[in-house]
């Protein structure tokens, strides 16, 4: 079986007092999600849009790609596969066991 999609993500961008927003809207036909992403110039730095843009546009990306994939999980968990455990967390710190 041979499938082919498009799915297009629309990315706005705006600037305002230092702080860029970004919004990256995902339309797949049979669902949309929006992913939003954040960046602000620090006073002591030069302000160079460039990279507000780029930060902003970056974490909105990211933010959806997290959305899609809770997404996916949940269709595989409602399939009966569940996603892959994700993996334990180490002890830090000092143990509570008297030694």
């Amino acid at each position: 079986m041979t499938r082919t999609l498009e799915w297009k993500v629309d990315l706005v961008l705006s600037e305002e007092d230092g702080t860029t927003r970004a919004s990256a809207k995902l339309d797949t036909g049979s669902g949309r999600l929006t992913g939003r992403g954040t960046a602000r110039c620090s006073p002591a730095d030069a302000d160079i849009p460039k990279i507000g843009d780029e930060l902003a546009a970056a974490r909105a990306m990211r933010d959806l790609s997290g959305q899609l994939m809770r997404e996916a999980d949940r269709d595989l968990e409602a399939m009966g596969a569940a996603p892959p455990a994700k993996p334990p967390v180490p002890d830090t710190g000092w143990s509570s066991a008297a030694g």
